[in-house]
């Protein structure tokens, strides 16, 4: 977002915004770190000190920040419409292909990312972060469930998504073919289990009732 997007009133939220759209190339060099938000502060012209106030939290809320906007590209890449046009398995794959495009030019940024998240301090909101954006996913490819489906469905994405940014980091195959891959693998994984649960937790009408044949045989039907 070049500064002649921002308002002169701009509040912190959107120079919150401004900076997280800059901020990954420069974290690929400088880390997540202050001279990461110094640098971008500049280059979009926005104070640096107003620039600190808005990742007063450090390096961890500057990736939050970032990976809501990989978020909003995500949106942008795969339109409403186009996810109405396709089945669920295909919304799924398309909508965390577009998240690897957005993340694809600042791939040393997000290693960088994955590490700090990695340390211990930070792993409750490392997960907070993984539940929003596969909690964003199955929303966006149609999914309504409330019932126990609901967190099994994120917590199974949101597994595949993790091993696939793993294989994406170290992915040199041209267009990322081998992360792509791997990636369709583990949907249709995904996919196979949400039928053989959904066979499995259907009643059965003509299925053999062990109580009811007891029953039966103290009562006989006469």
């Amino acid at each position: 977002m070049p500064v002649a997007d921002l308002p002169e009133d701009a509040t912190l939220e959107e120079i919150r915004a401004a900076l997280a759209a800059r901020i990954a190339p420069n974290a690929a060099f400088d880390g997540w770190t202050q001279a990461a938000v110094d640098a971008t502060a500049a280059q979009i012209g926005v104070d640096p000190d107003i620039a600190r106030l808005a990742f007063r939290e450090g390096a961890v809320d500057m990736i939050d920040a970032w990976f809501a906007q990989i978020d909003r590209r995500m949106l942008e890449a795969v339109p409403a419409d186009r996810l109405a046009a396709i089945k669920i398995r295909q919304r799924i794959a398309a909508l965390v292909e577009a998240r690897l495009d957005a993340l694809a030019p600042d791939r040393e940024a997000l290693r960088r990312a994955v590490a700090i998240l990695a340390m211990p301090q930070n792993v409750g909101r490392a997960a907070r972060l993984g539940w929003r954006s596969t909690d964003l996913m199955w929303r966006l490819a149609g999914d309504t469930a409330t019932d126990y489906n609901h967190y099994t469905k994120r917590a199974i994405l949101g597994g595949v998504y993790a091993a696939t940014i793993s294989v994406f980091l170290n992915d040199d195959s041209e267009g990322h073919v081998e992360t792509r891959a791997f990636l369709g693998r583990r949907i249709d994984g995904i996919m196979r289990f949400e039928k053989a649960k959904a066979k499995l937790l259907t009643p059965k009408t003509h299925r053999l009732s062990l109580t009811r044949f007891v029953g039966r045989l103290r009562y006989p039907v006469v």
